[in-house]
């Protein structure tokens, strides 16, 4: 997850010197993306029961994905 001091970004202003928008690098803008992406995966399974782990792995070797 991209931290907000690693975006380093530049801001347009109106004449009055309010922030309009905001330019930031096409990589620092993919990684949120994602990250807003994931979010939404995550808040659209909250829901769901959770899997433990050795289960997890147990039901891929029986199933032959492991």
């Amino acid at each position: 997850m991209i931290k907000i001091e690693q975006l380093h970004p530049q801001f347009i202003t109106d004449d009055k010197g309010n922030k309009q928008s905001v330019i930031l690098p096409i990589a620092a803008l993919q990684e949120l993306l994602e990250d807003m992406n994931d979010l939404a995966i995550i808040a659209e399974r909250k829901g769901e029961p959770a899997t433990i782990h050795n289960d997890l792995i147990n039901e891929l070797k029986n199933d032959g994905m492991l």
